[in-house]
């Protein structure tokens, strides 16, 4: 288990410290520890990168990460999804995709767990859309609801099953539903 140093840490030391599992995320000055993930945040988060990879990056227009380090604002965050664009796509000297991603992703998703607090995790989005992010996604399985931020314009709420979400504009194409988040939630016998 690694031992967080008691003395604040900058950025460039945190960024050093080793990877933990669950990840740690620098915000504020602070290092604070996302929470385990739990059944229903690990089902969404494990269908939507492969459903969102199948249309975007099939067609280079973007790629899904689950659970990448992204440092940009003065923050170090682990999104439950980023999303960047394929001109966005850090490379390194071989045209292999980078380890560092030192940019805010184009489309941050993240997956309320219970014992998250909502606050937080929108204050996260919101960091990343005031650095370039193009669109976040808050996701409440235990509410059923999917909150939208567009950059630059009001949030937008979804309940309805048939609603159809919005995406950013390098996705078109990726059409999602309400409905079909939460249909993965389901177990059919």
């Amino acid at each position: 288990m690694l031992q967080v140093p008691n003395k604040i840490l900058t950025l460039e030391e945190f960024i050093i410290l080793p990877e933990t599992q669950p990840s740690l995320e620098y915000i504020d000055g602070q290092i604070i520890q996302k929470p385990m993930p739990q059944g229903k945040h690990s089902t969404i988060q494990g269908e939507l990168c492969p459903t969102i990879n199948s249309v975007i990056k099939l067609q280079k227009m973007g790629w899904a990460f689950p659970e990448l380090r992204c440092t940009f604002g003065g923050r170090s965050i682990v999104p439950d999804v980023a999303v960047f664009s394929w001109a966005r796509l850090p490379i390194d000297e071989n045209g292999d995709i980078a380890n560092t991603f030192a940019a805010a992703p184009d489309w941050i998703i993240e997956i309320l767990s219970p014992e998250q607090s909502h606050t937080k995790v929108t204050k996260k989005i919101l960091h990343a859309l005031n650095h370039g992010t193009q669109m976040g996604w808050l996701i409440d399985p235990d509410e059923r609801f999917i909150a939208a931020y567009p950059a630059k314009r009001q949030p937008l709420g979804f309940e309805e099953v048939e609603a159809v979400l919005p995406v950013p504009e390098f996705c078109q194409g990726l059409q999602l539903t309400v409905g079909d988040i939460f249909g993965w939630l389901k177990v059919i016998p």
